[in-house]
């Protein structure tokens, strides 16, 4: 297996004019949070003064408030290394999380459950701070009045700490999160058979996940001991056996995390002593692996999302669950995490290719650009339309998720190996890594033109010691050309990737062309029913603005009340036949003739297609 790493984001800039905008909108958005608000629970639970503040209102104001906090401080610690922030900006918002952190601390050293505790939720019982977990290992979850995934909420406050010391190095992060891995950790050493079952029965986030962090950074053997107890042993099993519809009404973004901890323990422990024994934990790879398997190929709609109003159905059953309530963003956010990681533990181009698919159709296509707020659910059934956020009285899980999304798009560009700079991403996008003497520079606009530019400096003037890998997608219609300063090279295709020896010149430039074209994909359970692709990007078609009310379900999730109809189906004239029609789509989807927007035509009903992903004022269709 090959050795590849992230390239820090801090020297990775993301130049796109549209990821540009989504990440002003995004800091804009959480400059604008009262630090005493998002601590208003936190103080209550640990009985200090609020400062005269109040929770906010959504889920911030139920048994699940205080998860936003977290999710606030791994996307404020995300924008605080990204370049594409201004300093100013930086400097307030490190202020914010310095004052976030330091409150936090306070709460814990004052906390009115055992030691360490810290939460933020509205309260079941003021004499009780800790009765939500109480009432979990009880079975006791009504999700108004007993508890609503305690473990989901304190992952998230743990995965928040943890991310603003890895980020920006503040220590007291580090301390509130080891105080309160040792409350975890105490809490769990009490768990008889039954109680574990009991609790991981209920949602609880990446919990053995964040606790496998904690242990990484510290090799305090406690932290992966308690992570351990999370672990699903039993469904990762069963998804390893690969049985019929094993993912069957589970809970999408319940067990996607599971399974990213799995993959933690093997990253964090194998073949490492913990507790005085060295871990085998090679079979936790193959349960990561093969779970991304089953979601990827039985789960998984043309924008790289998955589930029915959350939850996953019978395997390939995909047409018939096309509603609007299809594709939850959080599920594609953590899809594409256990991706990046899986990518660097393997190097399998597969990995890469998914995450540059649902990067691009799920997650840019879940912020609305002016208002920077972002989807819960993406409907796939033809006539709805997305439906977004409000700035402080939703707080839904997507929101958070939707706040860490955006100050992070300069992530999965590049990655290292041993000896070569890895591209996985085609975008506008510059690397400064001055300690390792090299300078990239990248123009790209798949939308519009299959050509790609790079050129490459060194600080120092010198040939550059690092070879360059390029990824060649699998959506590439046709051979491909590639030179170094004019040269054509070979462009051999080895494993996804073309490879240019190390030794070019500075100031060198790299032109490579992706050949792409229109092409159909087709849905397992009906392969009549189709979506229309470019190249990497999904497109949709502009179904109008009438009508466009909604409707709330589960809680306080708004979604859209009714979809347009009609336009389901596409009526072919007699001398074309289906088949015809879907194999040669380009002689009837035909593109017009415009240098700053994709935009086709489809001739036989005149419907407008234009990328999915910059689709957010009207009603739209992608199968057809």
């Amino acid at each position: 297996m090959k050795n590849i790493s992230d390239i820090p984001m801090k020297y990775v800039t993301n130049l796109d004019k549209y990821c540009v905008n989504a990440l002003d909108k995004d800091v804009a958005y959480l400059k604008s949070f009262e630090t005493d608000r998002l601590l208003a629970g936190f103080r209550e639970t640990a009985g200090i003064d609020m400062c005269g503040a109040t929770r906010y209102d959504g889920w911030e104001s139920t048994l699940i408030g205080g998860h936003t906090l977290g999710h606030y401080l791994s996307a404020v610690a995300q924008a605080c290394i990204n370049p594409g922030v201004s300093d100013a900006d930086k400097t307030q918002l490190s202020s914010m999380l310095h004052t976030l952190i330091d409150g936090l601390l306070e709460c814990q050293l004052n906390s009115k459950g055992k030691r360490n505790f810290l939460f933020g939720a509205i309260l079941v019982d003021s004499d009780n701070v800790e009765l939500q977990f109480d009432n979990v290992e009880r079975n006791l979850t009504n999700i108004s009045t007993q508890s609503w995934v305690p473990w989901y909420t304190m992952h998230k406050i743990l995965a928040g700490l943890i991310d603003v010391y890895r980020y920006i190095g503040y220590n007291n992060a580090l301390i509130v999160a080891k105080n309160l891995g040792d409350w975890v950790s105490n809490r769990v050493s009490d768990w008889d058979e039954a109680t574990r079952k009991q609790v991981l029965s209920i949602e609880y986030g990446g919990m053995n996940d964040v606790l496998y962090d904690l242990y990484e950074i510290t090799r305090e053997d406690r932290y992966a001991i308690a992570a351990h107890e999370f672990d699903a042993v039993e469904l990762f099993e069963k998804i390893h056996s690969f049985q019929k519809d094993s993912l069957n009404n589970f809970h999408a973004n319940t067990t996607i995390p599971k399974f990213m901890g799995a993959l933690h323990r093997y990253e964090a422990c194998h073949e490492k002593i913990v507790d005085g024994e060295e871990i085998d934990a090679s079979q936790y790879l193959q349960y990561a692996i093969d779970f991304w398997d089953i979601v990827v190929n039985r789960h998984t709609y043309v924008t790289g999302g998955n589930s029915e109003w959350e939850h996953f159905g019978r395997d390939y059953i995909l047409d018939g669950e096309r509603t609007n309530c299809n594709c939850e963003t959080c599920n594609v956010y953590n899809m594409l995490k256990l991706s990046g990681r899986l990518f660097c533990i393997t190097g399998d181009v597969k990995y890469a290719d998914f995450y540059e698919n649902a990067y691009i159709n799920s997650i840019l296509s879940s912020q609305n650009p002016e208002t920077g707020m972002t989807t819960y659910f993406q409907p796939m059934s033809t006539g709805y339309f997305k439906v977004f956020g409000r700035r402080y009285d939703k707080f839904w899980c997507c929101t958070g998720t939707g706040m860490e999304n955006f100050t992070k798009l300069n992530h999965g560009i590049f990655y290292y190996s041993d000896d070569e700079i890895i591209v996985n991403l085609y975008e506008n996008a510059s690397l400064q890594w001055r300690e390792e003497n090299y300078q990239l520079n990248m123009r790209a606009n798949l939308q519009l033109s299959d050509k790609i530019s790079i050129k490459v400096n060194t600080y120092d003037g010198c040939n550059c010691v690092w070879g360059l890998a390029l990824r060649i997608p699998s959506w590439v219609s046709d051979c491909i050309t590639l030179s170094v300063n004019g040269e054509k090279l070979d462009s051999k295709i080895d494993n996804g990737y073309v490879h240019i020896p190390a030794g070019f010149c500075d100031g060198s430039e790299i032109t490579l062309a992706l050949p792409m074209k229109l092409r159909t994909c087709k849905l397992h359970d009906n392969d009549r029913c189709v979506a229309y692709v470019y190249g990497p990007t999904v497109l949709s078609a502009d179904l109008g603005c009438d009508d466009m009310t909604t409707t709330i379900t589960g809680m306080m999730v708004t979604i859209p009340a009714a979809k347009i109809r009609g336009y389901d189906n596409i009526v072919l004239p007699d001398d074309i036949s289906p088949d015809e029609f879907i194999e040669n789509i380009d002689r009837y989807l035909i593109r017009e003739k415009d240098d700053s927007n994709l935009q086709f035509v489809l001739s036989t009903n005149g419907l407008r297609f234009a990328p999915h992903f910059s689709r957010y004022k009207e009603r739209y269709g992608i199968y057809f």
